[in-house]
């Protein structure tokens, strides 16, 4: 049976093999079974899914981020008061925290009741929010990159949005992953974010 996968927006995809130029074989997802199925994930590769529910075959490469680091990554998120409104992955030494572009659910519902909708919303908000939180996009805003393996310390970086630069960019000391997340989570969102650095 040929390898499946369901993203979180609920699309199914099919594990597929083709050729390279050179006739190596080359591993792709389609929502369609096209070229040869594939029964089984070839040997040391995994299933990965994007924050924006992209589906691929990636090479395994080894986590250097700790669990309980990851852990504490996300407990700062779920402290941030639109914590709905962020995402994390983890890619060998690097948490890298992710927006929603654009408004987040519960503030367009706020602005429709504004407008007069209120007596609608009721019905339609849980459906909205969960609607809004499986099908929106993510952008990266800040990431916490492990510099020192045996004492566990990381360095922070925000992205800058100046046109002319575009980047991530450094921002703070470094230390311990749970101390940053405390200091640098509850500003994303706010202008307060784009006065550390």
């Amino acid at each position: 049976m040929q390898v499946t996968y369901t993203n979180r927006k609920g699309r199914t995809y099919y594990l597929c093999q083709g050729v390279t130029r050179t006739g190596k074989p080359r591993y792709y997802f389609a929502r369609e079974p096209k070229g040869k199925p594939v029964e089984q994930i070839p040997e040391g590769y995994e299933i990965r899914e994007s924050v924006n529910g992209i589906v691929s075959l990636a090479k395994k490469r080894p986590v250097q981020v700790l669990p309980e680091e990851r852990a504490a990554v996300e407990a700062a998120i779920h402290g941030h008061p639109k914590a709905r409104n962020y995402r994390i992955d983890v890619k060998g030494k690097q948490i890298t925290v992710y927006e929603l572009v654009g408004p987040g659910a519960d503030d367009l519902l706020a602005s429709l009741s504004q407008h007069g909708l209120g007596p609608v919303l009721p019905n339609l908000a849980e459906r909205f929010r969960a609607e809004r939180e499986q099908y929106g996009q993510f952008t990266p805003v800040m990431r916490f990159t492990l510099l020192d393996k045996e004492k566990r310390t990381f360095y922070t970086e925000r992205w800058c949005y100046l046109g002319s630069i575009d980047d991530w960019i450094y921002i703070g000391p470094s230390g311990p992953v749970h101390l940053l997340a405390q200091r640098f989570i509850p500003k994303l969102g706010t202008d307060a974010l784009y006065e550390v650095y």
